[in-house]
C-alpha cells in the first residue's frame, strides 16, 4: 500500500499538524471573503464570485480531509452568520438556487485533494487537469441543485448555471494550476 505523498501545507509545515488543521478556519474564512465580492447578471440565478478558486486551492493546498473540513466549516458557519454570497444565512440558501454548488464545494475540495496527494499539484498541466475535474464537480452539483430548487429543466440549469461561468472558471482553473506548481518550485520539491 502505497501512502499519499505530502501536500503543499504539510511541505511548508512538514512537523506540525496543527499548521495544517489552522488552514481549515483559514480557508473557510477566505472563502467567506470570496463571497462577498459578487455580483448577478440577471436573470441568472447564481452569483458571479471567485469561491471557486479558494475551493480549488483549498483541496489542493490543505489535501482531501483538511480541504473537505475547509469547506464544511463554511457551509456551517453560513447555517448562523452571513458568510454565503447572498448574504444571508440558514437551510434556506442550503435549499436554495446555489445549495447544490456548495455542497459541491465540499465534494470537489475533497477530489482535487485526493489528486494533490496523488502529486497532481506539482505540474502546471496535471494541476490545471485536476481544478478542471474541481469546477467540473461545482457544476454538476449546481445543476442538480437548480433543478432540484428552482425546477429548471437540465437545458435551463446548464444555460444558466454553467455556461455563463465556464471562461471564467476557467482562468481561475489556470490561476490555480499555476500557483501550486509555482509554489511547489519555491519550496524546493516539485
Amino acid at each position: 500500500m502505497t501512502t499519499a505523498a505530502p501536500v503543499l501545507a504539510t511541505r511548508i509545515f512538514p512537523r506540525s499538524r496543527a499548521a495544517t488543521w489552522l488552514g481549515v478556519p483559514v480557508f473557510a474564512g477566505l472563502l467567506s471573503l470570496a463571497a462577498q465580492a459578487s455580483f448577478r447578471i440577471p436573470p441568472i440565478e447564481v452569483p458571479f464570485t471567485l469561491q471557486t478558486l479558494v475551493v480549488l486551492l483549498a483541496g489542493g493546498v490543505l489535501g482531501s480531509v483538511a480541504g473537505t473540513a475547509s469547506m464544511a466549516l463554511y457551509l456551517v458557519a453560513g447555517l448562523v452568520l452571513p458568510v454565503y454570497a447572498e448574504q444571508s444565512q440558514g437551510w434556506a440558501v442550503l435549499t436554495g438556487n446555489t445549495g447544490g454548488y456548495l455542497v459541491g464545494f465540499v465534494v470537489a475540495a475533497w477530489v482535487v485533494g485526493k489528486m494533490a496527494e496523488r502529486r497532481q499539484d506539482r505540474k502546471v498541466m496535471t494541476a490545471f487537469s485536476a481544478f478542471l475535474i474541481g469546477s467540473l464537480i461545482i457544476y454538476a452539483c449546481g445543476v442538480v441543485g437548480l433543478m432540484a430548487s428552482v425546477g429548471l429543466s437540465f437545458g435551463e440549469a446548464v444555460a444558466g448555471g454553467v455556461v455563463p461561468f465556464v471562461f471564467w472558471d476557467i482562468l481561475k482553473a489556470l490561476a490555480a494550476g499555476f500557483a501550486l506548481p509555482t509554489a511547489w518550485r519555491l519550496t524546493g520539491d516539485h
